[in-house]
């Protein structure tokens, strides 16, 4: 009898205890769950990354690149870069990218710097600009006219010109031509035959007007950028891309690649977005 009775007061301090446990391990827990919804408030909502391709190519370029950033959980669009020109390409990116929420992390390649360059300038939603093998133009500067002085393997030799009842496209020849090295040397140096074969295949045509328009005021100069170098690009040099890159103020990476990135070296392209993201956003 005298040790049920000693028992009872023990039993009972042991419950009050693992009362005591449980409620603490329930506060600690809604205490880390607020915390964490309060860290994720802080931090704001993901940006989307809006990818440009540029000319003699359309959004599949970008494929390695959008399955790489959507693994990470991040919204992504290409949409079409119409390839008509600087007035027309920063036009039609300027209205689409009206339709995106939130902050926008926007992405050239090549010619698609003069679509970005233009289409966000005054568009506070776009947080960083992210350059890829790119041109980066200063108001007034046609595309014509820098890789004239860049020394660009594009030049007239390259061109397949193909009239139309209001105006001129232009395709890349894929044997070589004179000057021009031909398609696998200078636009798709570094990609697999097969991969370069096809991708002549199906090029999109640049018109002409885009390498004689104008640039208008650019959006670098108020909003941060970034630049990957390809270090082995011949459409535009590395000499052309640094002085671009560095009079804009760009965070600029290199990598021993030729024009398409993109598509060779999808990795490196991915991390420097993820570098614009996270210093931004």
């Amino acid at each position: 009898m005298g040790t049920e009775q000693s028992a009872r007061p023990r039993r009972r301090r042991f419950m009050i205890a693992s009362v005591l446990v449980l409620v603490v391990g329930l506060l600690a827990l809604g205490a880390g769950r607020a915390a964490g919804a309060n860290s994720q408030a802080a931090e704001g909502p993901r940006p989307t990354v809006v990818l440009v391709h540029g000319d003699w190519a359309d959004g599949s370029s970008w494929a390695s690149v959008i399955e790489r950033l959507q693994d990470k959980g991040f919204t992504v669009v290409a949409p079409p870069n119409l390839l008509r020109g600087p007035v027309v390409d920063s036009a039609y990116l300027a209205s689409y990218l009206q339709t995106v929420s939130g902050p926008v992390v926007l992405v050239a390649h090549s010619y698609g710097g003069f679509a970005i360059t233009n289409a966000a300038t005054g568009n506070t939603n776009v947080k960083a600009l992210v350059y890829i093998d790119s041109f980066l133009p200063e108001q007034g500067e046609t595309a014509g006219g820098l890789v004239e002085r860049g020394g660009s393997c594009v030049n007239e030799d390259a061109l397949n010109p193909v009239p139309f009842d209001g105006g001129l496209d232009l395709y890349l020849r894929w044997d070589a031509n004179l000057s021009y090295p031909g398609f696998m040397r200078c636009f798709a140096n570094g990609v697999m035959p097969t991969k370069a074969a096809m991708l002549a295949a199906v090029q999109r045509p640049a018109s002409a007007a885009q390498f004689v328009e104008p640039s208008g005021p650019p959006a670098w100069k108020t909003i941060p950028s970034w630049s990957l170098i390809g270090t082995l690009d011949q459409v535009i040099p590395r000499a052309l891309q640094e002085e671009m890159s560095s009079r804009a103020g760009a965070n600029i990476s290199r990598v021993k690649a030729g024009h398409l990135t993109p598509i060779t070296h999808p990795g490196d392209v991915t991390q420097v977005i993820l570098s614009a993201i996270d210093a931004t956003t």
